[in-house]
């Protein structure tokens, strides 16, 4: 019997998600889903219950998501930002403002982590420095 995902494999497999989701219609978005499950097999299904959870209240929240952002990042429309980037924004806020299962500091601290990952140093300051003005408009 092998161990469930860590908290942050979830997190990431949910990134992947929303990143390709970012490229696809609302419409092609069942056949992303099973053709990302095919290629990335999670042993366990209470992960992958998981992870589309994540990625559904992500995908829910996008408007609401990407109004934030474009408000609080000053000369950078999400439609302008690097895919990854708004990829790990938009888990980030949803985990910040809408999960109260996962701290502020722990969403900070892994988006940076993936951001590092996929985009790059200088995005990662990006990325922390949205985030921290997500959390101070929150506790606002």
């Amino acid at each position: 019997m092998s161990n469930s995902m860590s908290r942050r494999e979830i997190r990431e497999y949910a990134f992947k998600l929303v990143f390709e989701y970012s490229f696809r219609s609302d419409e092609e978005q069942k056949e992303l889903i099973e053709l990302y499950r095919q290629s990335n097999p999670v042993e366990k299904e209470e992960d992958w219950k998981e992870i589309m959870s994540k990625f559904d209240g992500v995908v829910e929240k996008v408007p609401e998501i990407d109004e934030i952002l474009n408000r609080l990042s000053r000369g950078w429309k999400t439609t302008r930002m690097n895919k990854a980037d708004l990829s790990v924004l938009r888990v980030a806020v949803y985990e910040i403002l809408f999960d109260e299962d996962v701290p502020d500091s722990v969403a900070i601290n892994e988006a940076v982590e993936i951001t590092k990952l996929y985009s790059g140093e200088e995005s990662s300051s990006f990325v922390n420095g949205l985030l921290a003005s997500v959390v101070r408009e929150k506790a606002e």
